[in-house]
């Protein structure tokens, strides 16, 4: 892990050369992209064959070599292939014994579906008892830093120089840069020095440059096998401690050009101040409902989050202010492919679960008055027929969409469901910044209220991780800021996004919580109220009253009456018992 232009690369290639020409192996060098592998060839591979005598024998010309590409080179012995991270057929062609991975933490998530471009270049050297891997890269963020996760693997040794003055050893780091007006530098930055940690007395330029020629790496923890090592540009010979200190106050009041001083100077992560959730915060919601609902819930949504194997779904419960309780968390297990009511299906158990009415506390019976069914993942066909077959129960297809100055839910798009159907279904389209951040900040509200996220007891740790594994960064793209969801390599969200459709599925419902709480008052007091018994009032002039005769209706009057009351009684939907 290593600051830019460090000479990481360098030790790259004369690795390479080494075991091309001193122990001959097969070879894979992997660079971020295919074209930047083809550069690398041209700019640098190839030079120094031609400039070293012993491998320009070995690798021989082009004309002399048929079996040499750009991107291949064969020598006695073995071969040398040059890879992009970015093209999984280059990774996974065949077995070599060293493997040299080149920027990683420049590489793509995943080099098609074939999984981690890192882990797969590295299995290519199973086979090989005394395999080499090389991994070197400048560090981006924290949390998603590859370079930054072997580095934590290995023994983490740091270049130890000694103080001129009192021949301590430590490691430069920027917190030991002072150019203050106490000091030698007397306030300017170009002339900063370094301060030694023991003595506090400063050395110049020149004699930090002096001390490098004596120094030595020193292990900071166990040895597990892999040896890393950490350098950043302190240590240059190239460049003064008073250019790095230059360049921080240049770029010191813009988050987006600190970040890149912080990854390519100091060789360090950045970490972001972005907005998170802290999930033992949300831990401490939990509490205990007195009933399956609490009694100011008024309304009940649902998010569900399809998965190949699987469909999360959360019941959620609304108050006035948005105020929430989550009343139930289940994981439905099959193929969604599978249509519902067939076996192994998991649309049929979901169904279920949303039709079940919930008890209130006071005694009536909620059902799910909106659900919101992601479409934007691998099964989008089975989302649309099911949101097609149950619209009568409020249940809805939605799609995330990412940008600026849009609604949490959007006007719906018409999708065909099928190519030989006529009922087109519609999408919604489901602002992912403004309904991610608007969940976000009200799991932090901490005090009951509006916006407040109430939780029931029993929800494991792992549950509240999920809702608080995504951090908002503010990112800055050509002068401008802009949201970027960011979540640690390998934890699973699946919970925060049910709980933002869920709340997509409270905006479509778009209920009126004023005239919800009166409805509510009035069906329990209807619950509430005693039952009044109708006896008969023997005393009632009603009560066996003889009608007069000329009361009595005419013959042609009851003839009538009794065709309306056939026609009432008639007809196909009429007649069912």
């Amino acid at each position: 892990m290593k600051s830019a232009q460090i000479g990481a690369t360098e030790i790259l290639n004369n690795a390479a050369g080494f075991y091309a020409e001193q122990d001959a192996s097969p070879i894979l060098v992997v660079q971020p992209t295919t074209e930047m592998g083809e550069a690398w060839s041209k700019d640098r591979l190839s030079p120094m064959i031609r400039d070293t005598p012993e491998l320009a024998r070995i690798f021989g010309s082009k004309a002399r070599n048929s079996g040499s590409t750009i991107t291949h080179k064969t020598f006695p012995g073995g071969h040398l292939t040059v890879a992009g991270a970015n093209s999984p057929a280059s990774l996974a062609s065949r077995p070599v014994r060293c493997v040299f991975l080149d920027e990683v933490d420049r590489y793509p998530g995943s080099a098609g579906s074939e999984g981690d471009p890192v882990m797969l270049a590295i299995k290519r050297a199973n086979n090989f008892w005394n395999r080499r891997v090389y991994i070197c890269s400048t560090p981006t963020i924290k949390g998603f830093s590859r370079i930054e996760k072997e580095w934590e693997k290995s023994d983490k040794r740091r270049f130890h120089v000694p103080c001129p003055h009192c021949d301590h050893e430590h490691h430069l780091q920027w917190a030991n840069v002072r150019w203050g007006e106490d000091t030698p530098a007397q306030g300017d930055p170009a002339k900063a020095m370094l301060q030694c940690p023991d003595c506090e007395g400063f050395f110049s330029n020149a004699q930090k440059n002096e001390a490098g020629r004596v120094g030595r790496w020193i292990a900071t923890a166990d040895f597990t096998g892999i040896a890393g090592f950490h350098v950043n540009e302190l240590y240059s010979p190239w460049k003064s401690v008073g250019d790095v200190a230059s360049e921080f106050l240049q770029v010191k009041g813009d988050p987006s050009q600190l970040q890149v001083w912080v990854n390519t100077s100091l060789g360090e992560t950045w970490e972001d101040s972005g907005e998170t959730v802290n999930e033992h915060d949300l831990f401490s919601h939990c509490e205990k409902y007195p009933a399956e609902l609490p009694r100011r819930v008024l309304i009940l949504t649902a998010g569900i989050d399809t998965q190949p194997d699987r469909l999360e779904c959360e019941v959620v419960g609304w108050a006035g202010g948005e105020e929430s309780w989550s009343i139930d968390y289940h994981v439905f297990h099959g193929d969604p492919d599978i249509p519902e009511g067939q076996s192994g299906s998991p649309w049929t158990g979901l169904t279920d679960h949303l039709r079940r009415a919930w008890k209130h506390e006071s005694g009536v019976e909620l059902t799910v008055a909106a659900s919101c069914v992601d479409s934007g993942g691998h099964n989008t066909q089975a989302v649309y027929n099911y949101a097609k077959r149950h619209r009568g129960m409020g249940v809805f297809a939605i799609k995330g969409q990412g940008g600026e100055g849009l609604p949490i839910v959007g006007s719906p798009m018409r999708r065909r469901s099928g190519k030989k159907t006529k009922r087109p279904t519609d999408v919604y389209m489901v602002g992912t910044d403004p309904a991610r951040l608007t969940v976000m900040r009200r799991l932090k509200i901490n005090e009951p209220g509006p916006g407040y996220c109430h939780f029931p007891e029993g929800r494991t740790l792992d549950y509240f991780r999920q809702l608080s594994v995504l951090k908002a960064v503010t990112k800055y793209v050509k002068g401008f800021a802009r949201i970027e969801w960011r979540k640690a390599e390998g934890h699973r969200a699946e919970a925060f996004d049910c709980r933002v459709y869920a709340f997509a599925g409270l905006m479509l419902a778009s209920p009126m919580f004023d005239k919800l709480a009166f409805r509510m008052k009035k069906r329990i007091e209807e619950l509430t109220a005693k039952p009044k018994k109708a006896e008969p009032d023997a005393d009632h002039p009603l009560i066996d009253r003889q009608i007069p005769a000329q009361d009595q209706p005419s013959e042609k009057l009851k003839g009538a009456r009794e065709r309306s009351a056939r026609r009432r009684r008639g007809g196909f939907v009429n007649s069912w018992k």
